[in-house]
């Protein structure tokens, strides 16, 4: 499996992953089928400063995919990011999540980054188990601040301290 930025091509993949994740998971809060012009302004939007989209792949299957972008966008919180990581189906449990949020977490920290976010679905244990054993914390949980499949979704923060800034960030 290698790690590496995503490109134009690698698109279609990525699309599969996010569809798949929409149709049958509760990891993103939309019944909407994505298409392939949403996932190319993902990747343009991923591809500015201080953002990254990867993919893994195997041969010239893309196997996952990830990807780091500003938290909120006001400047207050400009030292912060959030990431966003899916695997195919049929490929979890093999490390792929992992190498990816590694490579995540590794280059925010070379970018300089502060603080590290995570929304995780609160029933989704799977990823909440990857994020602490990658130090991520609990951070907070909103209750019934989602919904899909006519049912209410609760959402968990979790939060990785990138560097050992001081405590008067700089402007």
């Amino acid at each position: 499996m290698l790690i590496r930025t995503a490109t134009e091509a690698d698109l279609p993949g990525v699309l599969e992953i996010h569809a798949d994740a929409v149709a049958r998971s509760t990891a993103i809060f939309t019944e909407v089928p994505p298409d392939l012009q949403g996932r190319r302004d993902w990747l343009a939007a991923h591809s500015e400063p201080g953002r990254s989209a990867i993919v893994a792949v195997e041969g010239d299957l893309v196997v996952g995919y990830g990807s780091v972008g500003p938290f909120h966008a006001k400047p207050g919180y400009r030292h912060t990011v959030e990431n966003s990581v899916y695997v195919r189906e049929g490929h979890q449990g093999r490390g792929t999540g992992r190498a990816l949020m590694e490579s995540l977490i590794a280059s925010s920290r070379e970018a300089g980054h502060h603080v590290m976010v995570a929304l995780v679905e609160a029933g989704n244990e799977g990823s909440a188990r990857l994020h602490r054993s990658l130090g991520f914390e609990d951070a907070g949980l909103l209750r019934e601040v989602g919904t899909k499949f006519g049912r209410w979704l609760d959402l968990r923060y979790m939060t990785l301290r990138l560097d050992d800034a001081p405590a008067d960030p700089a402007p």
